[in-house]
């Protein structure tokens, strides 16, 4: 009973998630950062300066992936390598204040858009009920 349940969730969310995905690359121009810009931007905004291997490993990624993804951002002047105070060999990853910039640009602009689809079409207590989900949605994302 509790698999069913919790299948049923999953293909629901799925389909959810997939139109949600589709809805913001569709809104996102070409000067805007791409969906995994944003990811490792908003991961070393958060939780701080990281490798590129620590980033591969947090999005489950190949290091050559993440190392794609950071090559256009370092381009981009989004992000900034500097060595690791406690391991001479490695470096460390940080946004720089454009990639901070380029971060609170980007990602205001979706949440606004999420914030016009919020009050149109819910009420308060359902607002409320996706405020509390959001962090679950997270820790599953993260379990993946």
């Amino acid at each position: 009973m509790r698999r069913t349940k919790a299948y049923e969730v999953a293909a629901a969310m799925l389909m959810s998630v997939s139109l949600l995905k589709r809805r913001i690359r569709d809104s996102v121009d070409d000067a805007a950062l791409t969906s995994p810009e944003l990811r490792v931007l908003s991961r070393l905004d958060r939780a701080g300066p990281a490798t590129t291997a620590d980033l591969a490993r947090q999005e489950q990624i190949t290091p050559q992936a993440m190392g794609t993804t950071v090559a256009l951002l370092e381009k981009r002047g989004f992000v900034a390598r500097s060595p690791d105070p406690r391991h001479g060999r490695r470096m460390l990853l940080a946004p720089t204040r454009e990639g901070e910039e380029a971060l609170r640009s980007g990602s205001s602009a979706i949440a606004d858009r999420f914030t016009d689809a919020l009050l149109a079409a819910f009420d308060d207590d359902e607002i409320e009920v996706l405020r509390a989900a959001a962090p679950l949605i997270e820790r599953w994302a993260e379990r993946m």
